[in-house]
Formats: structure tokens, C-alpha cells, sequence
């Protein structure tokens, strides 16, 4: 019996040898990048970045989800406000390959929009897929739908912009209005690992009208990254967001500079 023993606990050793663990394979990953300062005193003042993505794989399914967010106020006057959230579903067809589904939605009180919202099915492919650089590109065709917001007025004609302040007077206001249109999105990620501690990531998406070719959107982020531990990072990124049918007394162009504390697990 003790050897019969002895065979089934080494025969159950060599199939756990021979499959990895699960939790291995399928691992969750997440990544998030904070930054804040605040002062007190002759200057009061708040700022706030975050930009965390989490991703989950099992089988031949993968489940990210992306926030981006900024917050700053002086004086306890909102200065910014914006915030992004993207979930995407993906289902592998071949190593290169693979159908996705997105949801998304942007929220920003400067931009001139109440929200953006935008869901649908595409395609992703790895271009490039080597031991120190990644190249994936993704096309997307989505139903989209944007809200503008009210647009007030002073007594000259003036626009009174977003957060409104309450000592000067609206006199007239033109309403808002919600935008229902068909779009198509592509999208590139390129990852290069320059050296064993520093990194450079980019990211580039487009998205266009399928009935308005004017009405189209660009995002673009760079980021270098420096690797001071196992799971702590220290980076620096540069974000633009393009809008080129900006509303009225808004630029079409927004600019985001952060350093940031950089958590990988």
C-alpha cells in the first residue's frame, strides 16, 4: 500500500509540474499611474491625475478596462474636469488576431460636451510582436452619440464659460443638443522596451463620422517610463486631445502634461 502510495503522489506531482498553474495563465494585470498636488496658504490649489487599466484573461477571452481622469481647482474654482472609461472585450481567433467589442464613455465640463458615449464591434491585429517591441492597430465601427451643452450669454453677447460663476449674469441661452451618429475609430499602441529600465509607450486613436467627415476626434499619448522596482515605476507622459469641431469659445486642442507614481501588479 506504501508504495501504491508513493506512486500516485509522485505521478500527481509530475502532472502538476506538466500544467501551470491557472492563476499563471490567466493572470489579472493591472497598471495605474497617479499624480496629485495641493497647496495651501498664499495659493490654494488642487490637482489631480489618474490613469489605471486592469485586464483579465481566460481561455481565449480578454477583458480590459481603462479609466482616465483629471481634476484641478484654485481657489476652489474647478479649473478641469474630465474623465474616461473604456471597457473592451476581446476573443482571440489566431496569436495575431483577434475580434473586440468596445464601450465608451467621456465626460468633460470644458470641452463644450455634457458627455460622449460610443459602443460597437471591430478587429484588433499585432503587427509587430518581438522580445522588446509590440505594434497593435485596431479598427472599430461604432454607434456613437454626443451631448453638447447650453451655451449662456452675458448682457454684451459674451459666452459665460463652464463653471458658470454666479456674479455675472445670464441673459440669454441657446440650448444644447444630442448627436446620434455612426462612426469608425482605428487606433495604435506601440510599446518599445528600450532598455531593462526604461520604456516608451504610445498610443494614437482616431475617430471620424461615418456622416460628417469633419466631425472627427484625435487622441494621442507618449509616456516614458523608469522601472524602480518590481510593482513601482516613476513616468512622465504627454496626452493631446483634439476636438475638430469645437464648440463655440472652446479650443479645439487640449494639452496634458503629468509625473506621475507609477503601480504595476
Amino acid at each position: 500500500m506504501k508504495k501504491i502510495l508513493l506512486s500516485l503522489v509522485a505521478t500527481a506531482s509530475v502532472i502538476v509540474a506538466a500544467e501551470p498553474d491557472a492563476k499563471i495563465q490567466n493572470p489579472f494585470v493591472t497598471h495605474t499611474e497617479l499624480g496629485y498636488i495641493e497647496t495651501q496658504g498664499n495659493t490654494k490649489t488642487q490637482a489631480l491625475n489618474l490613469d489605471a487599466k486592469a485586464k483579465k484573461n481566460w481561455d481565449k477571452n480578454a477583458l480590459s478596462l481603462l479609466l482616465d481622469a483629471q481634476y484641478a481647482s484654485d481657489q476652489k474654482v474647478e479649473t478641469k474636469n474630465k474623465f474616461l472609461t473604456e471597457i473592451e472585450y476581446n476573443y482571440e481567433l489566431t496569436q495575431r488576431f483577434a475580434f473586440t467589442y468596445l464601450v465608451g464613455y467621456k465626460q468633460d465640463k470644458f470641452s463644450g460636451y455634457v458627455y460622449q458615449t460610443y459602443t460597437g464591434p471591430g478587429a484588433k491585429y499585432a503587427v509587430l510582436k518581438a522580445e522588446n517591441q509590440n505594434l497593435n492597430l485596431e479598427g472599430s465601427v461604432l454607434y456613437s452619440q454626443d451631448e453638447t451643452e447650453d451655451t449662456n450669454f452675458d448682457a454684451t453677447g459674451a459666452i459665460i464659460p463652464y463653471p458658470n460663476p454666479t456674479d455675472i449674469a445670464t441673459i440669454t441661452t441657446t440650448d444644447g443638443e444630442v448627436l446620434s451618429y455612426g462612426s469608425f475609430r482605428a487606433k495604435g499602441v506601440y510599446e518599445w522596451q528600450i532598455l531593462e529600465n526604461l520604456k516608451f509607450d504610445q498610443e494614437l486613436s482616431y475617430r471620424v463620422s461615418l456622416e460628417e467627415s469633419e466631425n472627427y476626434f484625435v487622441f494621442s499619448k507618449t509616456a516614458f517610463t523608469s522601472k524602480l522596482s518590481e510593482i513601482f515605476s516613476a513616468g512622465i507622459s504627454y496626452k493631446v486631445d483634439y476636438i475638430n469641431q469645437a464648440a463655440i469659445g472652446k479650443e479645439y486642442t487640449d494639452k496634458t502634461f503629468t509625473a506621475n507614481i507609477i503601480i504595476d501588479y
